[in-house]
Protein backbone atom coordinates (compact mmCIF):
# COMPACT_ATOMS: atom_id res chain seq x y z
CA UNK A 1 0.00 0.00 0.00
CA UNK A 2 2.82 2.58 1.26
CA UNK A 3 4.19 1.70 -2.28
CA UNK A 4 0.93 2.53 -4.27
CA UNK A 5 0.94 5.62 -2.79
CA UNK A 6 4.87 6.42 -3.22
CA UNK A 7 4.16 5.84 -6.90
CA UNK A 8 0.99 7.61 -7.27
CA UNK A 9 2.54 10.83 -5.16
CA UNK A 10 5.38 10.32 -7.58
CA UNK A 11 2.81 10.56 -10.78
CA UNK A 12 1.17 13.13 -9.45
CA UNK A 13 3.87 15.60 -8.62
CA UNK A 14 5.25 14.62 -12.29
CA UNK A 15 1.99 16.20 -13.63
CA UNK A 16 1.74 19.07 -11.14
CA UNK A 17 5.49 19.89 -12.40
CA UNK A 18 4.57 19.50 -16.25
CA UNK A 19 1.56 21.35 -15.71
CA UNK A 20 3.10 24.37 -14.35
CA UNK A 21 5.72 23.81 -16.81
CA UNK A 22 3.26 24.47 -19.58
CA UNK A 23 1.54 27.43 -17.87
CA UNK A 24 5.11 29.06 -17.76
CA UNK A 25 4.70 28.87 -21.31
CA UNK A 26 1.88 30.43 -22.22
CA UNK A 27 2.16 33.47 -19.23
CA UNK A 28 5.86 34.28 -21.05
CA UNK A 29 5.43 34.44 -24.70
CA UNK A 30 8.17 36.22 -27.11
CA UNK A 31 7.36 38.41 -29.77
CA UNK A 32 7.81 36.63 -33.61
CA UNK A 33 7.62 38.09 -36.87
CA UNK A 34 6.41 41.15 -38.17
CA UNK A 35 2.98 39.78 -39.78
CA UNK A 36 2.95 42.67 -43.03
CA UNK A 37 -0.18 44.16 -44.34
CA UNK A 38 -1.12 44.49 -48.25
CA UNK A 39 -1.84 47.79 -48.12
CA UNK A 40 -3.01 49.97 -51.59
CA UNK A 41 -0.41 52.65 -51.05
CA UNK A 42 2.94 52.79 -51.69
CA UNK A 43 3.95 56.33 -49.46
CA UNK A 44 6.10 56.78 -46.42
CA UNK A 45 3.39 56.35 -43.50
CA UNK A 46 4.87 57.70 -40.36
CA UNK A 47 1.07 58.68 -38.70
CA UNK A 48 -0.56 55.72 -37.16
CA UNK A 49 -3.40 54.69 -34.42
CA UNK A 50 -4.77 51.08 -33.47
CA UNK A 51 -7.65 51.58 -31.80
CA UNK A 52 -8.08 48.11 -31.47
CA UNK A 53 -6.54 45.04 -33.53
CA UNK A 54 -9.12 45.64 -35.73
CA UNK A 55 -9.26 49.08 -36.39
CA UNK A 56 -6.38 50.97 -37.42
CA UNK A 57 -5.63 54.30 -38.79
CA UNK A 58 -2.61 55.37 -40.61
CA UNK A 59 -1.39 58.46 -42.83
CA UNK A 60 1.28 60.22 -44.44
CA UNK A 61 3.03 61.36 -46.91
CA UNK A 62 0.95 62.90 -50.17
CA UNK A 63 -2.07 64.18 -48.41
CA UNK A 64 -2.67 60.41 -47.62
CA UNK A 65 -4.61 58.35 -45.09
CA UNK A 66 -5.95 55.16 -44.75
CA UNK A 67 -8.58 52.71 -42.58
CA UNK A 68 -8.75 49.44 -42.03
CA UNK A 69 -11.77 47.42 -39.72
CA UNK A 70 -11.05 44.17 -40.69
CA UNK A 71 -7.21 44.05 -39.08
CA UNK A 72 -5.88 44.98 -42.25
CA UNK A 73 -7.49 42.28 -44.93
CA UNK A 74 -8.52 45.51 -46.47
CA UNK A 75 -8.35 49.27 -46.26
CA UNK A 76 -10.25 52.35 -47.02
CA UNK A 77 -7.95 55.28 -48.28
CA UNK A 78 -7.99 58.72 -49.55
CA UNK A 79 -6.11 62.79 -49.98
CA UNK A 80 -7.17 64.74 -46.87
CA UNK A 81 -8.37 67.62 -48.76
CA UNK A 82 -7.05 66.75 -51.55
CA UNK A 83 -3.72 68.18 -50.00
CA UNK A 84 -1.49 65.83 -52.20
CA UNK A 85 2.00 67.85 -51.49
CA UNK A 86 1.18 67.43 -47.88
CA UNK A 87 2.97 65.06 -44.94
CA UNK A 88 0.37 64.11 -42.42
CA UNK A 89 2.83 62.63 -39.85
CA UNK A 90 0.59 62.17 -37.21
CA UNK A 91 -3.03 60.69 -36.91
CA UNK A 92 -5.15 59.80 -34.04
CA UNK A 93 -8.28 57.52 -33.71
CA UNK A 94 -11.22 57.10 -31.64
CA UNK A 95 -13.18 54.89 -33.55
CA UNK A 96 -14.06 53.56 -37.00
CA UNK A 97 -15.92 57.10 -37.65
CA UNK A 98 -13.53 59.23 -36.30
CA UNK A 99 -9.77 60.41 -36.20
CA UNK A 100 -7.47 63.35 -36.56
CA UNK A 101 -4.83 64.44 -38.97
CA UNK A 102 -1.70 66.75 -38.12
CA UNK A 103 0.63 68.01 -41.13
CA UNK A 104 4.24 68.48 -40.34
CA UNK A 105 5.61 71.68 -42.65
CA UNK A 106 3.70 74.02 -44.23
CA UNK A 107 0.56 74.13 -44.38
CA UNK A 108 0.22 73.75 -40.53
CA UNK A 109 -3.35 72.10 -40.53
CA UNK A 110 -5.21 70.33 -38.67
CA UNK A 111 -8.40 68.02 -40.20
CA UNK A 112 -10.94 65.86 -38.81
CA UNK A 113 -12.92 63.25 -40.11
CA UNK A 114 -16.45 61.53 -38.43
CA UNK A 115 -17.61 59.56 -40.75
CA UNK A 116 -14.81 57.27 -41.69
CA UNK A 117 -12.52 59.58 -44.35
CA UNK A 118 -15.25 59.97 -46.56
CA UNK A 119 -15.13 63.89 -45.53
CA UNK A 120 -12.55 65.79 -43.43
CA UNK A 121 -12.95 69.46 -41.83
CA UNK A 122 -10.05 71.93 -41.13
CA UNK A 123 -10.21 72.04 -37.59
CA UNK A 124 -6.78 74.38 -37.26
CA UNK A 125 -5.07 76.37 -39.49
CA UNK A 126 -1.69 77.30 -38.07
CA UNK A 127 0.73 80.09 -38.66
CA UNK A 128 2.83 80.68 -41.90
CA UNK A 129 5.89 79.81 -39.86
CA UNK A 130 4.66 76.77 -37.87
CA UNK A 131 6.23 73.71 -37.71
CA UNK A 132 3.77 70.95 -35.68
CA UNK A 133 5.24 67.59 -35.15
CA UNK A 134 2.59 65.34 -33.37
CA UNK A 135 -0.43 65.04 -31.69
CA UNK A 136 -1.22 63.36 -28.21
CA UNK A 137 -4.47 62.75 -26.27
CA UNK A 138 -4.93 62.15 -22.59
CA UNK A 139 -8.81 60.75 -23.27
CA UNK A 140 -11.58 61.47 -26.52
CA UNK A 141 -11.92 65.26 -25.37
CA UNK A 142 -8.29 66.75 -24.34
CA UNK A 143 -6.02 66.69 -26.46
CA UNK A 144 -2.27 68.58 -27.00
CA UNK A 145 -0.70 69.23 -30.72
CA UNK A 146 3.24 70.23 -30.55
CA UNK A 147 5.60 71.79 -32.81
CA UNK A 148 8.80 73.15 -32.58
CA UNK A 149 9.56 76.58 -31.19
CA UNK A 150 8.53 79.65 -32.40
CA UNK A 151 10.50 83.06 -30.68
CA UNK A 152 11.87 81.62 -28.03
CA UNK A 153 8.78 79.57 -27.00
CA UNK A 154 7.57 75.04 -27.69
CA UNK A 155 4.22 75.78 -29.84
CA UNK A 156 1.41 74.01 -28.33
CA UNK A 157 -2.17 74.10 -28.94
CA UNK A 158 -4.84 72.37 -26.93
CA UNK A 159 -8.31 70.78 -27.67
CA UNK A 160 -11.00 70.37 -25.07
CA UNK A 161 -13.45 69.17 -27.47
CA UNK A 162 -12.27 66.31 -29.15
CA UNK A 163 -10.24 68.52 -31.95
CA UNK A 164 -13.36 70.76 -33.33
CA UNK A 165 -11.28 73.49 -31.86
CA UNK A 166 -7.95 74.34 -30.74
CA UNK A 167 -6.47 77.10 -28.40
CA UNK A 168 -2.53 77.96 -28.68
CA UNK A 169 -1.21 78.25 -25.24
CA UNK A 170 0.52 81.47 -23.82
CA UNK A 171 1.96 79.36 -21.11
CA UNK A 172 4.26 76.80 -23.40
CA UNK A 173 8.01 76.22 -21.79
CA UNK A 174 10.95 78.06 -23.41
CA UNK A 175 13.30 76.65 -25.68
CA UNK A 176 17.30 76.48 -25.38
CA UNK A 177 18.42 77.88 -28.90
CA UNK A 178 19.15 75.01 -31.38
CA UNK A 179 16.46 73.08 -30.05
CA UNK A 180 13.83 71.23 -32.00
CA UNK A 181 11.02 68.61 -32.44
CA UNK A 182 11.37 65.32 -34.25
CA UNK A 183 8.50 64.68 -36.62
CA UNK A 184 9.37 61.02 -37.24
CA UNK A 185 6.50 58.92 -35.27
CA UNK A 186 4.18 61.62 -33.56
CA UNK A 187 5.52 60.60 -30.46
CA UNK A 188 7.65 63.02 -28.72
CA UNK A 189 5.05 64.23 -26.52
CA UNK A 190 3.23 61.48 -24.28
CA UNK A 191 0.13 62.35 -22.07
CA UNK A 192 -0.45 60.69 -18.61
CA UNK A 193 -3.55 62.11 -16.64
CA UNK A 194 -2.28 65.14 -15.38
CA UNK A 195 1.22 65.25 -16.79
CA UNK A 196 2.71 65.92 -19.86
CA UNK A 197 6.33 64.88 -21.14
CA UNK A 198 8.02 66.91 -24.54
CA UNK A 199 11.15 65.28 -25.87
CA UNK A 200 14.00 67.67 -27.65
CA UNK A 201 16.98 67.34 -29.76
CA UNK A 202 19.19 68.55 -31.61
CA UNK A 203 21.40 71.29 -29.86
CA UNK A 204 20.61 69.79 -26.28
CA UNK A 205 18.21 66.71 -25.81
CA UNK A 206 16.06 67.48 -22.83
CA UNK A 207 12.50 66.37 -21.30
CA UNK A 208 10.22 69.41 -20.58
CA UNK A 209 7.37 68.23 -18.16
CA UNK A 210 4.19 69.90 -16.37
CA UNK A 211 2.23 67.82 -13.93
CA UNK A 212 -0.71 70.50 -14.27
CA UNK A 213 -1.78 70.07 -17.99
CA UNK A 214 0.63 72.35 -19.39
CA UNK A 215 -0.14 75.38 -16.75
CA UNK A 216 3.55 75.57 -15.72
CA UNK A 217 6.52 73.56 -16.92
CA UNK A 218 10.05 72.58 -16.01
CA UNK A 219 12.87 70.81 -18.03
CA UNK A 220 15.28 68.12 -17.28
CA UNK A 221 18.57 67.06 -19.04
CA UNK A 222 18.64 63.76 -20.34
CA UNK A 223 21.86 61.95 -21.51
CA UNK A 224 21.08 61.14 -25.09
CA UNK A 225 22.95 61.37 -28.09
CA UNK A 226 23.09 65.24 -28.86
CA UNK A 227 24.40 68.42 -30.00
CA UNK A 228 23.62 67.85 -33.55
CA UNK A 229 20.73 68.63 -35.51
CA UNK A 230 20.01 64.95 -36.42
CA UNK A 231 20.07 63.98 -32.98
CA UNK A 232 18.14 63.53 -29.90
CA UNK A 233 15.10 62.25 -28.51
CA UNK A 234 12.74 60.82 -31.17
CA UNK A 235 9.90 58.85 -29.02
CA UNK A 236 8.50 58.75 -25.80
CA UNK A 237 6.25 55.90 -23.43
CA UNK A 238 5.07 55.44 -20.41
CA UNK A 239 5.39 52.75 -18.52
CA UNK A 240 3.82 53.61 -15.05
CA UNK A 241 3.54 56.55 -13.09
CA UNK A 242 7.26 56.41 -12.46
CA UNK A 243 8.91 54.85 -15.39
CA UNK A 244 9.50 56.39 -18.73
CA UNK A 245 11.40 55.32 -21.52
CA UNK A 246 12.97 57.97 -24.34
CA UNK A 247 14.61 56.75 -27.32
CA UNK A 248 16.56 58.16 -30.25
CA UNK A 249 20.17 58.41 -31.43
CA UNK A 250 21.34 60.23 -34.54
CA UNK A 251 19.04 59.70 -37.88
CA UNK A 252 22.30 60.49 -39.99
CA UNK A 253 23.96 57.15 -38.25
CA UNK A 254 21.26 55.33 -38.04
CA UNK A 255 23.51 52.01 -37.36
CA UNK A 256 25.35 53.84 -34.34
CA UNK A 257 23.62 52.43 -30.93
CA UNK A 258 25.58 55.27 -27.97
CA UNK A 259 23.09 56.74 -26.30
CA UNK A 260 19.96 55.64 -27.68
CA UNK A 261 17.68 55.16 -24.76
CA UNK A 262 17.37 56.69 -21.59
CA UNK A 263 14.83 56.03 -18.73
CA UNK A 264 13.11 57.97 -15.84
CA UNK A 265 12.56 55.93 -12.74
CA UNK A 266 10.89 59.33 -11.21
CA UNK A 267 8.48 60.51 -13.30
CA UNK A 268 10.18 62.12 -15.61
CA UNK A 269 11.99 64.47 -13.10
CA UNK A 270 15.76 62.98 -13.90
CA UNK A 271 17.00 60.85 -16.54
CA UNK A 272 19.81 57.90 -16.60
CA UNK A 273 21.25 55.90 -19.18
CA UNK A 274 20.08 51.54 -19.32
CA UNK A 275 22.28 49.24 -17.79
CA UNK A 276 22.01 46.46 -20.44
CA UNK A 277 22.25 46.39 -24.19
CA UNK A 278 20.99 49.33 -25.98
CA UNK A 279 18.69 49.02 -29.25
CA UNK A 280 20.54 47.91 -32.10
CA UNK A 281 20.73 51.62 -34.00
CA UNK A 282 18.89 54.87 -33.99
CA UNK A 283 15.28 53.96 -33.31
CA UNK A 284 12.18 56.95 -34.64
CA UNK A 285 9.25 54.42 -32.27
CA UNK A 286 8.91 53.29 -28.59
CA UNK A 287 5.74 52.15 -27.37
CA UNK A 288 5.15 49.67 -24.31
CA UNK A 289 2.62 46.83 -24.10
CA UNK A 290 1.37 46.40 -20.68
CA UNK A 291 0.01 42.96 -20.95
CA UNK A 292 3.36 40.86 -21.45
CA UNK A 293 5.33 44.23 -20.20
CA UNK A 294 7.00 44.29 -23.39
CA UNK A 295 8.67 47.61 -24.80
CA UNK A 296 8.83 47.39 -28.68
CA UNK A 297 11.12 50.43 -30.70
CA UNK A 298 11.97 50.73 -34.54
CA UNK A 299 13.75 52.80 -36.33
CA UNK A 300 15.51 51.71 -40.25
CA UNK A 301 17.91 49.17 -39.44
CA UNK A 302 15.28 47.05 -37.43
CA UNK A 303 13.25 46.32 -34.29
CA UNK A 304 14.41 45.70 -31.05
CA UNK A 305 12.55 44.61 -27.78
CA UNK A 306 13.01 44.84 -23.74
CA UNK A 307 11.21 42.39 -21.09
CA UNK A 308 12.56 44.58 -17.99
CA UNK A 309 11.54 47.96 -18.19
CA UNK A 310 13.91 49.18 -20.84
CA UNK A 311 17.63 47.90 -18.88
CA UNK A 312 18.43 45.30 -21.93
CA UNK A 313 17.37 45.04 -25.31
CA UNK A 314 17.43 41.99 -27.58
CA UNK A 315 17.10 42.38 -31.81
CA UNK A 316 13.66 41.28 -33.56
CA UNK A 317 15.40 41.36 -37.04
CA UNK A 318 16.42 44.35 -39.63
CA UNK A 319 12.71 45.00 -40.86
CA UNK A 320 12.37 48.85 -41.23
CA UNK A 321 9.83 51.11 -40.05
CA UNK A 322 9.41 54.60 -38.98
CA UNK A 323 6.78 54.29 -36.02
CA UNK A 324 5.26 51.73 -33.42
CA UNK A 325 2.00 52.14 -31.63
CA UNK A 326 -0.20 49.72 -29.23
CA UNK A 327 -3.55 49.67 -29.59
CA UNK A 328 -5.84 51.24 -27.27
CA UNK A 329 -7.60 48.40 -26.50
CA UNK A 330 -4.04 46.87 -25.47
CA UNK A 331 -4.23 44.04 -27.50
CA UNK A 332 -1.98 44.61 -30.19
CA UNK A 333 1.32 46.10 -31.46
CA UNK A 334 1.20 47.28 -34.71
CA UNK A 335 3.94 49.61 -37.27
CA UNK A 336 4.26 51.65 -40.04
CA UNK A 337 7.24 52.71 -41.93
CA UNK A 338 7.99 53.17 -46.09
CA UNK A 339 6.58 52.20 -49.13
CA UNK A 340 3.18 51.90 -47.61
CA UNK A 341 4.23 49.60 -45.13
CA UNK A 342 1.99 48.20 -41.96
CA UNK A 343 2.88 45.70 -39.99
CA UNK A 344 1.66 44.08 -36.56
CA UNK A 345 3.42 41.73 -33.94
CA UNK A 346 2.84 38.00 -33.95
CA UNK A 347 3.31 36.63 -30.38
CA UNK A 348 4.44 33.39 -29.90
Amino acid sequence: MKKLLFAMSLIWGTLHILSCGAKVAVENPEPGNWLMMDTPVDVSLRGLSPVTEHIVWASGADGTWLLTMDGGKSWKHGVIDGLDTVDFRDIEGFDASTAIAISAGQPAVIYKTTDGGENWKNVYQGKADDFLNGMAFRNDKIGYAYGDPINGKWTIIKTEDGGDTWIRSESSPKAIEGEAGFAASGSIMVVDQDNLYLASGGKESNIYYSHNRGDQWAVTHTPMTQGEASQGIFSLTIIDNSNIIAVGGDFEDPNNHTANVTLSHDNGLTWEPNKGNTPSGYRSGVAYYPRLHWVVAVGPSGTDYSTNGGEHWESLGTESFHTVKRSKSNGSIWASGADGKVATLEIL
